[in-house]
């Protein structure tokens, strides 16, 4: 039998852009020579529903409960000719295909609103007088929730655009409920997705069929196509794989979800792919396929077979995005935090730098697990032909490099590499706030491409920082987002409270430290989770080291959440409604000198830190060090060598992006200098302090003066670089 694989990400994830993981595997798939397709139907399911002949049937069905409608869906039921007149013309315009009806949407007599609407308040602060474009996508996103709104009461509550049935796989520890939902009559919403996800089998006519699962969101939508292919093509081998099944389902025991599907495989896919396809193909019994859960003799088995290797990172091949429509995602605006915007507008292409976390030490996070505990980067080169490849694949030039926390010395290595080979990227990453990350290595980044980096500050205090083992003090965290936000690239801080035995003067504080950084300008977005147990973290794996104890048995089902107990911590859930106003006004820009007491519907303590700390940990920045072994590179243009207006001297002309400027110099000092950049350029090997101390001193003579000199601090301006 050749295989024939069809990968599907079922609904529902980003609407802006594809979630990556089936184009790894097609990647990787094209590197062993087997024909597989992919498809997004959540995107596709999206397109069917938004579009004339979609809304038409949704208000059809409005039609038959109108009496039980609330005041804001009779609302939007009444202007249904509006909607339907006007939804093809605003998919295409947030699909860039219809650019100037930017005009008309904003100024706002041209799209019917509802409740929405209400919330457009200084939409001068977001967009400025000249964001047509920008307000025009917003009033489009939000003209789109209402109709979201509308289905979600009136035609099937489980809708949600980034997410499809959530709650059915959010924490169930038991399949009866996914089960009694699976059993329903399939409505509306499942019909549209059955119809496109039968489209696809007659288009591809695969023998397998393999669904990506990365949240609870899609878990539903797996299902229901698992169901069909085992009710119509029970010859269909159905595999699942992704992020939810290799959190949520490693203890798996339950033999009904093998109604759904035949396998499901853990961790990175590669290597249990390749074993599972040699199974299929009848080359290999089926004891020895890899991490994957099967149902023999009615039992659940997992097979591991950890002789088998998994596959190196270098030889997986490059994500093939191919047979993705990656011109009809939906570009949507979402102002209340500009990290969540940048990841819902645009079309970015996922790459990782390197498997797993170089740190690996966390405790509220799952480094137990593979897809954090084993580290395994890529050298720069591979990395910039995967990124070339790519780019002319998808003729887009974003990324959104995925990684737990992108390694400094790789992204450094990585953007001299981009630099070398002139490309025009755009990046953003997730990173740890380190002190690897100077203010030199900062502008490097960006003059790479790098717009934007997320972090975890987690929870702002010194105590919980050291016994989540972040590695990262707040002072450190400050000096580094300077460092970022100096270079011209957005930081975004991920926000934690609830750790085990934080105290509500502890969760104060935090937001107090957090109140600071937004003030001095060196955070510019963050978002607050509340802190969530799992099984696989070192706090879930020893609850008692960390002074909390554990609620309930673990299921049949799905196991990754714990409930806990928090004894000596504080009541986590009254902060919740005041920590998220607080920072949606400091992501404004307003409301630094409200006491903090003021966000809060309970009493808490006042903040015990000073109100200028972070200002004085800035100010304790260190000087460039100027060690023998640090390295040096220049990534400005090469200057021009001129004979000077006076005699003996020379002038070097400095081309910047948006002006010249020049520096007269004597003749053998400006020769060598001329030379010194030439030699320390983004196009050669780095050089360290140390051989460029030897040359001057043989030259020229005593390297300090040079260090003290002001041609060296103009250098350092102008792209001069410690590293």
């Amino acid at each position: 039998m050749t295989n024939k694989v069809l990968f599907i990400t079922p609904p529902l994830t980003q609407l802006n852009t594809p979630y990556p993981a089936t184009a790894y595997l097609k990647g990787y798939l094209n590197t062993l020579k087997v024909t597989s397709n992919q498809v997004d139907l959540g995107i596709e399911m999206i397109l069917k529903l938004f579009s004339k002949k979609g809304l038409q049937d949704v208000f059809e069905i409005v039609s038959e409960e109108l009496d039980q409608l609330s005041e804001n869906s009779a609302r939007i039921y009444r202007l249904r000719k509006k909607y339907v007149q006007t939804i093809d013309p605003v998919i295409a315009f947030l699909q860039d295909k219809n650019p100037t009806l930017a005009y008309t949407i904003s100024e706002g007599d041209y799209l019917p609103e509802a409740s929405r609407f209400e919330q457009l308040e200084d939409l001068e602060w977001a967009f400025g007088t000249l964001g047509i474009r920008d307000k025009a996508r917003y009033y489009a996103t939000l003209y789109l929730e209402d109709l979201g709104d509308l289905i979600k009461e009136a035609v099937d509550p489980n809708f949600g655009f980034s997410r499809y049935a959530e709650r059915l796989g959010l924490s169930a520890s038991t399949f009866d409920e996914m089960e009694l939902a699976l059993q329903s009559p399939a409505g509306m919403i499942d019909e549209i997705m059955l119809a496109l996800f039968e489209e696809k089998i007659q288009t591809y006519q695969p023998n397998s069929v393999a669904f990506s699962v990365p949240f609870p969101g899609n878990l539903y939508g797996a299902f229901r196509c698992g169901q069909y292919l085992k009710k119509h093509y029970p010859e269909i081998k159905i595999w699942m794989g992704g992020g939810y099944p290799n959190t949520e389902l490693r203890s798996l025991k339950e033999t009904r979800v093998f109604d759904y599907v035949d396998y499901i495989v853990l961790d990175d896919g590669e290597a249990p792919i390749r074993l599972l396809l040699e199974h299929l193909e009848g080359k290999r019994p089926i004891n020895e396929l890899k991490r994957t859960f099967v149902r023999i003799d009615s039992e659940v088995k997992f097979l591991n077979n950890s002789a088998v290797k998994d596959i190196s990172q270098r030889d997986t091949g490059t994500p093939d995005y191919s047979d993705l429509r990656l011109r009809d995602y939906l570009s949507v605006i979402e102002i209340a935090n500009p990290m969540h915007r940048l990841w819902s507008d645009g079309r970015w292409n996922k790459l990782t730098l390197a498997h797993g976390c170089y740190w690996g030490k966390c405790t509220f996070c799952d480094i137990s697990l593979d897809y954090i505990g084993r580290y395994e980067p890529i050298n720069a080169e591979i990395l910039c032909d995967r990124i070339e490849e790519i780019m002319t694949q998808t003729g887009q030039n974003g990324f959104h490099f995925v990684d737990e926390a992108a390694p400094p010395a790789l992204m450094r290595d990585l953007a001299i590499e981009i630099l070398r080979r002139g490309l025009t990227v755009v990046w953003w990453t997730n990173i740890r706030f380190e002190s690897s990350f100077t203010a030199e290595l900062c502008r490097l980044l960006r003059a790479s491409g790098c717009i934007a980096v997320s972090g975890g500050l987690e929870v702002a205090s010194d105590r919980l920082l050291e016994l989540i083992k972040k590695g990262v003090t707040v002072s450190q965290v400050a000096r580094v987002t300077n460092h970022f936000t100096q270079s011209g690239i957005m930081v975004h801080a991920y926000l934690m409270y609830g750790f085990p035995t934080q105290t509500a003067q502890e969760t104060i504080d935090s937001l107090e430290m957090v109140r600071q950084l937004f003030e001095t300008g060196v955070l510019q977005s963050g978002f607050w989770h509340r802190f969530a147990m799992t099984v696989h973290s070192p706090v879930g794996i020893d609850p008692t080291a960390f002074s909390v104890k554990t609620i309930g048995a673990e299921g049949s089902f799905a196991n990754n959440e714990l409930q806990h107990e928090d004894p000596t911590g504080g009541a986590h859930e009254l902060f919740s409604e005041g920590l998220r106003k607080s920072l949606f006004n400091y992501m404004h820009g307003i409301g630094f000198d409200i006491p903090l007491k003021e966000w809060f519907d309970s009493k808490v303590p006042n903040p015990s830190v000073a109100k200028d700390y972070i200002l004085k940990e800035l100010e304790k920045e260190e000087p460039i060090s100027f060690k023998d072994q640090k390295r040096i590179i220049w990534i400005g243009e090469e200057p021009e060598l001129l004979e000077g207006e006076n005699e003996g001297f020379s002038d070097l002309i400095f081309s910047g992006k948006k002006e010249d400027f020049a520096m007269e110099l004597p003749t053998e000092f400006a020769e060598w200098v001329l030379k010194l950049l030439q030699e320390v350029s983004y196009q050669q090997n780095l050089k360290t302090i140390k051989t460029i101390r030897a040359w001057y001193e043989v030259d020229l003579g005593d390297f300090e003066e040079l260090l003290e000199s002001e041609v060296w601090e103009i250098l350092l301006e102008q792209g001069l670089l410690i590293l």
